[in-house]
């Protein structure tokens, strides 16, 4: 229904909406103790949306007290497995409820189409909240093979008060990648958005007491990184912290664990993803759609976006070629606008660092196919046309360094050898796909890749039963399936001699 209704509907509709600006602390929704707070700008059109409560080391202070408390206390931990689920099936019918809500705050937060906001984020995030309420009861211990004088079993335990960090590119989809298996689990959390994206984890908040979740279970709190989130990653009482977002600020985080309380760290990192197109690809056309869609999708803001593109010699011009048409034909257009799919960069300036980008690209002597520049300059919005390089030299800073950005590199190989060799030329490791006919090739190739989540035949084809997290410099610790619910406990042995 939101979808189905023109653009000024929908302007008339995101002016009309209450837009969340406190935190949510201990069940109330209450201002930074300072009173301090930080502007929020759109980047659809730059304007100021509202201004949210900034929260600091006292905040946080609060917000953990609370998480410890509502532990201590088990007033959510010690509730059993039904009534969990029950209040997390709540909670994913009141987002659903208020999806259309949900959609537009992410779409005036972030500047992506509220298409896909709509279509793909809320959606996802709903599901997520559903996987974790069925899973939560399906984690079982295990009875060791004692003598028979003995009982011995390892049960899983909450950890206790997890500290949730997640970025700005899909801002609730990841704070339920976080948020919804640590809960499962039983433990409390204090969950962080990016400031650059606050409205929707602080909607989540209010939506998750309505639901019947405890107070204090469930914290947000929004302010800057290098206040809120380092007192979060310092703070003695916070027993680890889940982290989506860059190298720099994840090595920190580390960084405050070992200087404070040695907490666990779970980090997701980013990366530079290959996606490879052998000579014998079995669709090229559908290849071509993944080549530019996995760079361009979300403005090319997402951590595995296919942003170093690999052909062999053969096929490679005309390859190319199919893959420039199809971004020639991507407008750039309103994010409310229902037929828009490639909206606003997140902010200035991570427009200014795409840009950026592509004039080291051009100076380094890549060949620009298409894009290289600002667009929609008259809206006073984030706007970068989807770009491409060909000719890239595999030492280039476009081949080997993260943008973010809608800018996809190209380079070209002989050998399926040489494939894998550039493809693993990187520090990074999240990501990598292929293309082939030969079935013994693809199987080959996917095992001698270094990437957390490899993909023959198709681009980001996985969904949340596929654990998704990377290999060296992109981390470590996963999201999704099962195994992160493992992530949020810990591993208990208990023997009883029988008497």
């Amino acid at each position: 229904m939101l979808l189905n209704t023109t653009l000024r509907d929908l302007e008339r509709r995101a002016a009309a909406l209450s837009l969340p600006n406190q935190a949510v602390i201990d069940g109330a929704c209450v201002d930074a103790l300072s009173g301090a707070t930080f502007d929020n700008p759109g980047p659809r059109d730059g304007k100021l949306l509202n201004q949210v409560a900034a929260c600091d080391g006292a905040d946080v202070d609060r917000a953990v007290a609370a998480a410890r408390r509502a532990f201590e206390d088990e007033r959510w931990r010690g509730q059993g497995p039904r009534a969990k689920k029950a209040v997390l099936h709540r909670l994913a019918d009141l987002m659903a409820a208020h999806a259309d809500e949900l959609a537009l705050l992410e779409s005036l937060d972030t500047g992506k189409p509220l298409h896909d906001a709509a279509n793909v984020d809320i959606p996802l995030a709903i599901g997520t909240t559903r996987y974790y309420a069925e899973a939560l009861d399906k984690v079982y211990g295990e009875v060791g093979p004692s003598p028979a004088d003995r009982i011995s079993m390892a049960v899983h335990e909450p950890l206790g008060v997890i500290g949730a960090i997640v970025p700005w590119n899909f801002p609730l989809h990841m704070a339920m990648w976080k948020v919804a298996p640590a809960l499962a689990m039983g433990n409390s959390v204090v969950l962080k958005p990016a400031e650059q994206s606050p409205m929707t984890a602080i909607r989540l908040g209010e939506l998750a007491l309505e639901a019947g979740l405890p107070a204090g279970v469930l914290n947000v709190v929004p302010g800057l990184g290098a206040v809120a989130g380092q007192a979060i990653g310092r703070h003695m009482d916070v027993d680890m912290v889940a982290f989506t977002g860059s190298g720099p600020v994840g090595r920190q985080l580390m960084v405050y664990a070992g200087e404070s309380n040695l907490k666990r760290v779970s980090l997701e990192l980013g990366g530079k993803s290959p996606q490879i197109v052998f000579a014998d690809c079995p669709d090229f056309e559908a290849a071509a759609q993944a080549a530019a869609w996995g760079v361009f999708y979300n403005q090319g803001e997402v951590c595995t976006a296919a942003s170093r593109l690999l052909v062999q010699k053969d096929v490679k011009d005309a390859f190319v070629a199919r893959v420039v048409e199809i971004a020639a034909g991507i407008a750039v257009g309103d994010p409310l606008d229902p037929e828009t799919r490639f909206g606003a960069m997140i902010s200035e300036r991570q427009m200014a660092t795409a840009l950026r980008y592509i004039a080291t690209a051009e100076a380094e002597g890549g060949e620009l196919k298409i894009g290289g520049g600002r667009t929609r300059l008259e809206t006073g919005g984030y706007y970068v046309q989807p770009t491409i390089f060909d000719g890239l030299n595999p030492g280039s800073t476009l081949a080997r360094e993260e943008v973010f950005g809608p800018v996809l590199g190209v380079l070209s190989f002989d050998t399926p050898d040489q494939a894998i060799a550039l493809a693993n030329d990187t520090v990074f490791g999240l990501a990598a796909g292929l293309w082939t006919s030969d079935l013994s090739l693809g199987h080959k190739a996917a095992k001698k890749l270094r990437a957390g989540l490899v993909w023959v035949n198709g681009w980001d084809a996985c969904d949340i039963t596929m654990p998704f997290g990377g290999f060296k410099q992109s981390g470590f610790g996963r999201d999704r399936s099962l195994h992160a619910l493992h992530k949020y406990a810990d591993l208990k042995a208990i023997s009883i001699t029988l008497r």
